[in-house]
């Protein structure tokens, strides 16, 4: 089997962010990819993509597998560039492709994102009434 080259990180993440997958319904544990979202939140994005490597495989057999392959076959339908080269990476790597690990991190950043505006969202709330009533204060 011939090895397939690994496209360079930024070319990866620009086709991941092109990808149309959703982090609320592909179907994988968000507790699982929180241990990249987190440390990408906190900007330790070192730490968020050594986590994307080891968490990768784990999310790939929980089912990220099947909607990457979907998206990456219509992307290559659709033209967008690097998809064609990505499919075939991915196809012969599988969850160690950094195609994959360039989908974690961008799953990540929208997790993350979601949960940043959860936090406002209650943050607000609390601000507008009081957590006791008053004359328990």
């Amino acid at each position: 089997m011939t090895r397939m080259p690994t496209p360079p990180s930024e070319r990866c993440a620009a086709l991941a962010a092109e990808l149309d997958l959703d982090v609320d319904t592909i179907g994988i544990c968000h507790a699982c990819l929180s241990f990249v979202s987190v440390p990408l939140a906190d900007g330790h994005e070192e730490a968020a993509r050594r986590e994307a490597r080891r968490m990768a495989p784990d999310l790939w057999e929980e089912g990220l597998a099947e909607p990457v392959l979907a998206a990456l076959e219509r992307a290559r339908a659709d033209g967008v560039p690097g998809a064609e080269g990505a499919l075939l990476d991915v196809r012969a790597r599988g969850p160690r492709s950094a195609v994959v690990r360039a989908i974690v991190l961008r799953l990540a950043a929208d997790l993350a994102a979601e949960m940043e505006a959860d936090v406002r969202l209650v943050t607000k709330a609390r601000e507008r009434r009081p957590l006791a009533p008053p004359e328990l204060n």
